[in-house]
């Protein structure tokens, strides 16, 4: 559990510590809004696309040798993109350590999988979460400290750090060994996807996660231009959206074995639809950028943070529980697959989404499919770990 967290902090910090850094990665290497907003989507993308191979490669050759390969690529990526000075590298780089973070990430998660299954594998993942915050408010927070007081490429001295802690503890625990298979990788994810209800679940959570990252990716323009806060005044915000994140997974931890996973699924999609169409709401009656509008702003960005807390660990644990153990580590990637590439895809549309209004809009649309998908997709079956799902 200790390296599972350990991987999930940086994979998300590697995102939240370069945030607040947007608007000077702009201005130093003379490039538009959307060319350093690109640089959030390639990576996000970059976890994205390998996952499935990352899934067979530690259902293959066993956890620990893709989690080294994959960390050995993070630090050796976020080292590089301390001395990069070209636009065109940066990108590059970006997605490099996109595909290392999402094979960590992907991979810290099998290793949880490997372990517990139905509730208690939400229970657990809902622990994932609080690093994934500590991340999401810590790494936003140090990145507007690193914003006033030093250069934006420190942020990555920070990650190859993490990267190289998390190497180390990866060769002191126990992982399972890899083993051959009766069937091919393809056979494998043909079959999962098959399962009633893993789809509707998976892309519920993958559907949640691209309307935070939308949010997060437009969030520092929006503080800068519209409400004129300095760096290091929205990097102070990531405190209350970890906050909000926590209190989220606290929640999971707590009510999980009496409320039920996909019932906590429900609420979760609930609570980012409602608070999606209340932030369309706000820029359509015209949010000024006057003390209100940013209060209103900052709450319904802290809500859907909530939301998003407590879809993201019971969607995929809905999912997963539903196939057998023998495929576990296959459920897993293609989940973070399904999650991964719609939170890629969203954020490479919002480098076209510059007006408050449009980006408000996708993120509605996505909160209200999310609730649907949650609410009618999965109501048929329960979860099983070993046999088919039962009506």
């Amino acid at each position: 559990m200790t390296l599972a967290c350990l991987a999930v902090f940086m994979t998300q910090m590697a995102t939240t510590i370069y945030l607040p850094s947007l608007p000077a990665v702009m201005r130093e290497l003379h490039v538009s809004h959307a060319y350093a907003q690109l640089s959030v989507a390639v990576f996000v993308l970059g976890a994205a696309l390998p996952v499935l191979a990352w899934g067979s490669a530690a259902d293959r050759y066993g956890r620990r040798r893709p989690m080294l390969w994959s960390l050995a690529l993070f630090v050796i990526s976020s080292g590089s993109l301390a001395l990069v000075h070209t636009p065109a590298m940066l990108l590059v780089l970006r997605a490099l350590q996109g595909v290392a973070a999402g094979g960590s990430a992907i991979i810290a998660r099998i290793l949880v999988r490997d372990l517990w299954s139905g509730d208690e594998l939400a229970r657990r993942l809902s622990v994932l979460s609080i690093a994934f915050i500590t991340a999401l408010g810590g790494g936003q927070f140090m990145g507007g400290l690193i914003g006033r007081y030093a250069r934006w490429e420190a942020g990555f001295v920070v990650l190859a750090a993490f990267g190289m802690v998390a190497a180390m503890l990866t060769l002191t625990v126990p992982m399972q060994a890899g083993r051959r298979r009766l069937t091919g990788a393809r056979g494998t994810y043909a079959a999962i996807v098959r399962r009633s209800g893993f789809l509707p679940s998976a892309c519920a959570g993958g559907l949640g996660f691209a309307a935070i990252v939308t949010l997060q990716e437009v969030a520092p323009f929006v503080f800068e231009e519209h409400f004129g806060l300095s760096v290091a005044t929205y990097g102070t915000m990531g405190l209350l959206i970890g906050i909000s994140y926590f209190a989220g997974a606290v929640t999971v931890n707590r009510t999980v074995a009496t409320a039920g996973m996909t019932s906590l699924m429900r609420r979760g999609t609930l609570v980012i639809t409602n608070s999606g169409v209340a932030m369309f709401a706000l820029w359509v009656v015209g949010g000024s950028g006057d003390s209100v509008t940013l209060m209103v702003f900052v709450t319904l960005y802290c809500a859907m943070t909530f939301g998003q807390s407590m879809l993201f660990p019971n969607s995929m644990a809905t999912a997963v529980s539903r196939v057998s153990g023998d495929q576990g580590a296959h459920a897993v990637a293609l989940c973070g697959f399904l999650q991964q590439s719609m939170a890629g895809l969203a954020a490479a549309a919002a480098t076209l989404l510059r007006p408050n209004l449009a980006w408000s809009t996708a993120i509605a649309v996505l909160g209200v499919t999310a609730w649907v998908l949650a609410r009618f997709g999965s109501q048929a079956s329960s979860p099983t770990d070993g046999s088919p799902p039962r009506g």
